[in-house]
């Protein structure tokens, strides 16, 4: 196979916007916030908070009460990435992508942890894109694409607040909207393609030689990472599995729809299971089609299977449970419960009244986020935000907002994991 290397590979200090910084626990730099806000609190154990985006700014809300802990003024249409480090979100907002702090985390001394809670603060540290695009954080490390440029930028978790820190950057072949993801050996995964179409994925070892690929993929779209390491990118007519790693070689299995165009663009992986979860639309001629099946696609075998649902759902209905189950929102006002492993159904929770997909996917619509044991979802029509004990299999708190909300994600409060999470964005 020809070993290509792509443009202005390296590791190179990056400097980046930031303002306020304190010092205190959370690190060296303390953490990123205004010299007037309160000073952090010792907590008794994790404080998990969720964040919730609407028209004209970001509220941050205790994940247990479900309480608003801040409500922060913010323009524009932004959209909600989870950094890796369990603290921080990068907001996707003009200009790059913005860090806040969702004011809870944990410092680890040794065998134990001290957990910290402050007043989140929308800091003044930005990461510039000229078209932000996908974040994919996994295994302590953060990768973001500029669809503008088509450059990716990859760096610790743990230093996504700081002022300075050190990034490897890539530059691919043209500007598109894609999508990378860093493997614990130091590999990238990164999507190829133009503005008009994007076509497959490379493989890169730490100096950017392509050391895999595929051409396989038209329509690159979305990632997941599944427990045994394997990394799923979607397709129009399947998806790719990439396996192995740089001491034996990446491998890369294209894995095909039963249909002639069915399209994979969002997954949800989980640290437990091997079986990543998909979406699956399969009219090429909709405007907006309303997929009633999932997709499951094993990366032990490189098969997919399908799963007939009783409802449709939208790009915002994906994830996974805390023994690696699948879970779908549908438009019937269910949490729909998948076995991945048996590929059916096992039941479906009332959560909300049944729903519609709006035309235009900036629009608000019912949306799932999960963490820990719960299963979280909003429901713009009525303002309300409800949280799923997904043990007992039923709504356990719901509270009415005071905004419209749109995007959900959350931290967990801990200290940066060795697994990430990821935001998939349909558009």
């Amino acid at each position: 196979m020809p070993r290509r290397r792509l443009a202005a590979v390296g590791l190179v200090p990056t400097l980046m916007l930031a303002a306020g910084c304190a010092t205190g626990p959370g690190g060296a730099d303390g953490p990123t916030a205004s010299p007037t806000a309160a000073a952090p609190q010792e907590a008794t154990g994790a404080t998990p908070r969720l964040v919730l985006a609407y028209d004209g700014g970001v509220q941050v809300l205790d994940a247990a009460t479900l309480d608003v802990v801040a409500d922060l003024p913010l323009d524009g249409f932004n959209r909600l990435n989870p950094a890796g480090d369990g603290r921080h979100v990068l907001i996707t907002t003009a200009g790059g992508f913005q860090v806040l702090d969702a004011g809870t985390w944990a410092d680890q001394h040794g065998d134990h942890s001290h957990y910290f809670v402050a007043d989140p603060q929308l800091t003044d540290v930005v990461l510039p894109a000229e078209k932000p695009g996908h974040v994919v954080a996994h295994s302590g490390r953060t990768a973001l694409f500029d669809d503008g440029t088509g450059e990716v930028v990859v760096f610790d978790a743990a230093d996504v607040a700081k002022p300075h820190r050190t990034a490897r950057t890539v530059t691919t072949a043209a500007p598109h909207h894609g999508v990378a993801v860093e493997l614990p050996d130091g590999a990238l995964v990164v999507s190829e393609g133009t503005a008009d179409a994007r076509t497959g994925i490379q493989v890169l070892d730490g100096e950017g030689t392509e050391v895999a690929a595929s051409a396989a993929c038209p329509g690159v779209h979305g990632e997941a990472v599944a427990a045994d390491g394997a990394v799923v990118i979607g397709c129009e007519d399947g998806a790719l599995v990439v396996t192995g790693d740089l001491a034996t070689g990446h491998v890369v299995t294209k894995v095909a729809s039963p249909d002639a165009y069915g399209r994979i663009g969002n997954q949800a992986g989980a640290e437990t299971s091997p079986i990543v979860l998909g979406d699956y639309k399969s009219d090429p001629d909709a405007e907006l089609e309303r997929p009633t099946r999932v997709s499951l696609i094993d990366t032990r075998t490189a098969q997919l299977r399908l799963v007939d649902l009783p409802a449709s759902y939208s790009f915002r209905s994906l994830g996974r449970g805390p023994h690696g189950e699948g879970l779908v929102l549908g438009s019937d006002g269910a949490l729909h419960v998948i076995d991945v492993e048996a590929a059916t159904l096992t039941r479906s929770i009332p959560v909300i009244d049944p729903w519609s997909e709006p035309e235009a996917w900036q629009e608000p619509r019912p949306t799932l986020f999960v963490q820990g044991g719960a299963a979280y979802i909003t429901d713009p029509r009525d303002g309300t935000l409800r949280a799923v004990d997904l043990e007992a299999g039923e709504v356990s708190r719901v509270v009415e907002l005071t905004v419209t909300p749109n995007e959900l994600t959350g931290v967990a409060g801990l200290a940066a994991s060795t697994r990430g999470g990821h935001a998939h964005h349909d558009h």
